[in-house]
């Protein structure tokens, strides 16, 4: 890095918004900060006698800055986004953190097909599915979900459906009474389509005449002496009222607010955020926050929200928070913007609302003196974890982690695996599986070679990772730091190393053997990242195995071809069931004829 001369740097400053920098002699990004004026906002850190500069923390980074960097941006608003998409990134030592970042889950029902599924979805995309949330309770979307395929018969399969093509034979959902077998063309696309507008009006609030319809049917049912369909309509009904009763609160409005308090003590911060969906609670959140004892409550607040909001993809009408917060108009202007109306923020005085910010506020003085420990158990072995990781290698971050393994029995259809970690956690949908195209036989490096060189050539696959962990030594480091190079990429390799019981140790980095400490939450957290890459690959070798022997086995009969193989493989899911099969039962499979039946049934008896 060319030396830095703060104070001409300062001089060249412009007057317009953006974004500003600072980093150490290492490059370590110490805090990201907004400013209306670049100019005078950001001389201020070097200037005595200017109030945030009093603050131990502030002094303590500015005595760290080595250089700064600014973005400028074309308005106010435009820097605030930036800053928020910088601070989420790169989590800079010195600005005031949320620790414990998360998503949210949505109800999806798939709409856009001729027989829709309900699912759970951690994103909300342009799919033309039909989304119902964000919910703050995994739990809660599974009961619900399981509710409603329950109550309306949804199917619970991923098969793909059309009305009048399908004629498969039902599986035991159907059976037991909780599906209607579309599959089997038991229920035209109308009446199915007529199951899931109920399942909506539920979602939509309409339970009452659910639970009407349910009371009639079970008193039917009990007229009928049919004591146990009664009974499991009785137990249908309490579903649906335990669901309303977690939902249940004074109603002050049929309008979607959030509301925010915090506690605080000499070292921690909670912020509770409880949920308010058409004045129902549906659900609440803890934050666990980095704050220095110079900043009030207003600043740990305000950047809570900033952060919090920036990341959210449901913006509610309205927040009450326990303090009047900095930036109200820019911050204000900015959640109506993305909203598409107007949002209000206020600090209620009295009343109703006053009483909720005293429900967030106890809940996060109880978590504050009963939680924050394991709070920070959690924050240790993955956020903690992954800094000890980048530390420890002298790297920027560690936070997204990728790993490689390679699966093969004597060279028999080399598979490979991507298994990525981010901030500590498997993230699986973005794990990855690679057939080899180009290697022939148990040759581990080439394969390694074709494998990386297909990940980073391919745009789809998502971001880079921070550092790659290799399930091998300095060959298979090597390989991986000669396709990243022959790319123009510029991404840390390490090497898991194991001890003598298959467990990992340590890393190989920069051909330096770098151990750490006995009990240490970075090698647990290797090691977990070492056994899914190995658990992952042998999974989907063991999968193609089973693939192929499967076809081998059909391939050998006499006027079976690939179309009628598969028919077979869809209607009958496993050889064990084809092999136990009727030659009428051959012959109902669709493109099968009773000559192709009678060929298979001779096979296998």
């Amino acid at each position: 890095m060319k030396l830095f001369n703060i104070e001409e740097e300062l001089d060249k400053l412009p007057n317009s918004p953006g974004v500003y920098i600072m980093h150490d002699e290492n490059e370590a990004i110490l805090y990201v900060g907004k400013a209306v004026n670049l100019h005078n906002r950001v001389r201020q850190y070097f200037r005595s006698g200017h109030g945030h500069n009093n603050s131990p923390k502030i002094l303590k980074m500015v005595s760290k800055i080595s250089y700064f960097e600014y973005i400028v941006t074309s308005s106010e608003m435009e820097a605030l986004i930036l800053e928020c998409n910088l601070i989420k990134e790169h989590r800079p030592k010195y600005n005031t953190l949320m620790t414990d970042d998360k998503g949210y889950p949505y109800i999806r029902i798939t709409i856009n097909e001729d027989f829709p599924r309900i699912m759970m979805s951690h994103q909300m995309k342009r799919d033309k599915s039909l989304y119902f949330g964000p919910y703050t309770d995994g739990k809660a979307v599974h009961d619900i979900i399981a509710l409603l395929k329950k109550l309306f018969k949804i199917r619970n399969c991923n098969k793909y459906i059309i009305d009048g093509k399908n004629q498969e034979r039902p599986c035991l959902y159907n059976q037991i009474g909780m599906c209607s077998a579309p599959c089997s063309g038991n229920v035209s696309k109308d009446q199915y389509k007529e199951q899931i507008n109920e399942a909506i009006r539920f979602l939509n609030g309409d339970t009452k005449s659910i639970e009407s319809k349910l009371k009639d049917d079970m008193k039917k049912a009990a007229e009928n002496m049919d004591f146990e369909a009664a009974a499991e309509y009785r137990d249908l009904i309490k579903s649906i009222n335990s669901l309303n009763e977690k939902q249940r609160v004074n109603k002050v409005s049929s309008d979607d607010r959030d509301i925010i308090a915090l506690a605080r003590n000499e070292e921690d911060v909670v912020v509770s955020i409880f949920f308010i969906r058409d004045g129902a609670l549906i659900g609440r959140e803890n934050h666990h926050m980095t704050a220095d004892e110079s900043e009030n409550d207003s600043d740990i607040i305000t950047e809570f929200i900033k952060q919090y909001y920036i990341g959210t993809p449901f913006i509610p009408k309205e927040i009450l928070t326990v303090i009047d917060i900095n930036e109200y108009d820019l911050i204000s202007d900015y959640l109506s913007e993305r909203k598409g109306q107007k949002v209000i923020i206020s600090t209620p005085q009295k009343g109703e609302k006053k009483g909720l910010i005293k429900l967030a506020e106890d809940n996060a003085k109880l978590v504050l003196a009963q939680d924050i420990e394991r709070i920070k158990r959690l924050e240790k072995r993955t956020t903690g974890a992954c800094q000890e990781i980048a530390d420890i290698l002298g790297i920027k971050s560690a936070s997204r982690m990728e790993a490689y393994d390679i699966s093969n029995i004597s060279g028999y259809h080399s598979v490979a695996s991507m298994v990525v970690f981010v901030d500590g956690k498997p993230k699986r949908n973005a794990y990855r599986k690679f057939r080899l195209k180009t290697v022939e036989g148990p040759d581990d490096y080439a394969s390694m070679k074709e494998v990386l060189s297909r990940r980073f050539t391919n745009d789809t696959i998502g971001q880079y990772p921070d550092v790659i962990m290799m399930d091998g030594g300095k060959g298979q480091i090597h390989i991986a730091e000669t396709v990243l190079s022959s790319l123009g990429i510029e991404i840390p390799v390490c090497g898991m190393v194991k001890d003598d019981n298959h467990r990992t140790r340590a890393l190989l980095y920069n051909d330096q053997e770098i151990s750490f400490k006995n009990g240490s939450e970075a090698i647990n957290m290797i090691t977990a990242l070492q056994d899914e890459t190995h658990r992952f690959a042998i999974t989907y070798h063991k999968q193609i195995r089973s693939n192929e022997q499967v076809r081998s086995i059909l391939d050998d009969i006499k006027g079976i071809g690939p179309a009628r193989r598969k028919a077979l493989l869809l209607y009958f899911k496993e050889v064990e069931a084809i092999k136990n099969a009727s030659i009428e039962e051959l012959a109902s499979v669709e493109g099968m004829t009773e000559k192709a039946a009678i060929q298979v049934y001779n096979f296998f008896n």
